[in-house]
């Protein structure tokens, strides 16, 4: 199929996923306006995306769309407390984001290949060996970086903050890590993040 039409299923997918997301019950206030959680934190996603790899390929565009489509419906809370249930949280997550996405991708005409192909980003198989897993992941890192990390730190106490931070920075590649040292963070932030990153060397 021609690019004309490979552009229109990248629109109209975005439309879909953004009016998915656009029935969270969450909401995140920005500038004095409420946008709900998982549709602002999709456009953070994008724009993350268009700064560090504008040239990435329509499969990373579409998963990094949809990375936390509805996660609502699946809280934590239905899940036992501690590690074992965090980690069958997040797997079955990750399931239901690819399903959902599949069939909103499916919907909009493309073909099986590029939604196992996206399927196989949102669940993160083979991360550090897939590049494109991979820069999903640093993506996901950065947002969480810029966006979400303060507030986490004014929230925990440093020692949590900084064995967060561990696990996040291991996630990700040499150049996620590059990027990251360029964010900006106010000085508490900064010196919990520089904790962290002296702690992985």
């Amino acid at each position: 199929m021609g690019g004309n039409q490979q552009d229109v299923r990248l629109t109209e997918a975005v439309k879909r996923f953004d009016r998915a997301n656009a029935d969270d019950p969450n909401t995140e206030t920005v500038d004095g306006a409420d946008h709900p959680k998982e549709l602002l934190y999709a456009r953070r996603m994008t724009a993350m995306l268009q700064q560090f790899v504008p040239e990435a390929s329509d499969e990373v565009q579409l998963a990094v769309r949809c990375q936390h489509i509805c996660r609502w419906k699946i809280p934590r809370e239905t899940y036992p407390d501690g590690r074992e249930g965090y980690r069958r949280w997040r797997s079955d997550l990750a399931r239901f984001h690819a399903d959902t996405a599949a069939s909103i991708l499916g919907e909009v005409g493309y073909d099986q290949e590029l939604i196992n192909r996206v399927s196989v980003l949102l669940r993160k198989e083979r991360l550090k060996f897939d590049e494109e897993v991979q820069l999903l992941e640093d993506i996901a890192c950065l947002v969480f970086l810029t966006h979400y990390l303060p507030a986490f730190v004014r929230k925990h106490d440093s020692t949590k903050v900084i064995q967060i931070l561990r696990k996040t920075w291991r996630k990700m590649s040499d150049q996620g890590h590059a990027a990251a040292l360029q964010l900006e963070w106010d000085k508490k932030t900064k010196a919990v993040v520089e904790a962290a990153v002296l702690s992985t060397h």
